[in-house]
This record gives C-alpha cells, structure tokens and sequence, in this order.
C-alpha cells in the first residue's frame, strides 16, 4: 500500500532538489525514486509547472554531443519551498497525532523514526 502523493508534495520535492544544486530531469528523478514512487512523465509537467510559475529557470547546456536540459531555483522558489516546509511540518505534526499515541509517538522518536 502507498499514500497519494499530490501534485503540492511533489512540487516541495522538486524545489527541494534544486535548492541543493543546479540539475536535470533525469537525475531529479532518481532522487525523489528514493524516497517517493514517480517517473520521468510525472515529473517533467511539474518542471514545467514549477517554471512557469517562476520557481525554477532552465538552461541547456551540452554534455555528450548533445543539450542537456538543467533547473535552477529561483528566489521565488525558494521562498515558495519555505512556506512548503512550514506547511510540511504542521501537516505531519497533525497526522503523526492521529498515527500515535504518546507513548507510541515517544518510542518511535527514540528510535529515530520520526521527530
């Protein structure tokens, strides 16, 4: 069983990997890979989304013969993957309460499963 992932989670994904570093599609998504289930067709619309809404640039630039697309983030993205971030934390912070008890909740931070 998987959880729906939703188009603003895979935005806040997406900046995330951009805040670290200028990359490529490819690479953006084999890193979400490890820790969400999305493919190159899912990914590209949100790119292209995030882009022209201001949050990410492109540039091409050639590797092998070929172009190769690469995102940035822009500071409009980065603000938008701030608010994402607070919104992140409330959010789980309000479903980790409904998962847990306290002492459930206690175990699993001793444990380091959660915060």
């Amino acid at each position: 069983m998987g959880f729906k992932i939703e188009s603003s989670l895979l935005d806040a994904c997406a900046l995330a990997i951009l805040k670290r570093g200028d990359t490529y599609g490819y690479e953006i998504t084999q890193e979400m890979k490890g820790a969400i289930a999305v493919s190159e067709s899912t990914l590209y619309p949100v790119l292209r989304r995030l882009q022209k809404e201001g949050y990410c640039r492109t540039y091409d630039q050639p590797h092998q013969g070929r172009n190769r697309r690469y995102y940035t983030i822009t500071e409009k993205g980065e603000q938008k993957l701030a608010e994402y971030r607070a919104e992140w934390e409330t959010y789980r912070g309000a479903v980790e309460k409904l998962l847990y008890n306290e002492d459930d909740r206690r175990l699993a931070i001793e444990r380091g499963e959660t915060k």
